[in-house]
């Protein structure tokens, strides 16, 4: 099974918790685990309020997300100005500082990150975590052995079974 969607949304604070809950939600009707929902939101969330903070020369973005078996893809797209993706958040903020902790975060979150960034043309944030799923999940469901179709979902039902005929 295989789940993709695209979200694009306008820079503005309010597109942040919309991409967030699409995202999170999407994965809890899936099944999968809550502790791992809670890590993937909050690398979003942080990679959307970049996009808010850092793309100045863009009014709008893209999250685009994608689960293929156990791996979650999400990329966070914009066309702002870019940033020097080779140094950034490789330092770790001043105590006292009130943000520029979000790359470092993101970081601790998800299983791999990728930033590739060049200046006027924009920015892809590019993030993978490995799911696990709760026990019964949707997606456990619907990725087990499928019944053979020829015989239908009532080839255990005594009705289909071969009995004479009455006389």
């Amino acid at each position: 099974m295989e789940l993709k969607l695209t979200l694009a949304l306008p820079r503005d604070e309010y597109s942040v918790p919309v991409a967030r809950r699409v995202l999170a939600r999407s994965l809890d009707v899936l099944g999968v685990d809550e502790t791992v929902v809670a890590d993937i939101e909050l690398a979003l969330t942080e990679a959307c309020t970049n996009v808010l903070d850092h793309a100045a020369d863009t009014d709008e973005y893209e999250v685009s997300a994608g689960i293929d078996g156990t791996i979650c893809v999400i990329e966070v797209i914009d066309r702002g100005g870019g940033f020097d993706s080779e140094t950034k958040g490789l330092t770790a903020a001043e105590p006292s500082a009130e943000d520029g902790r979000g790359i470092q975060l993101i970081r601790a979150l998800v299983d791999k990150v990728t930033f590739t960034s060049r200046p006027q043309v924009g920015t892809v944030v590019h993030l993978e975590k490995q799911l696990t799923w709760s026990d019964g999940s949707v997606i456990q469901r619907l990725t087990e052995e499928q019944p053979d179709p020829a015989h239908g979902p009532w080839s255990d039902d005594e009705r289909f079974e071969d009995k004479p005929e009455p006389v």
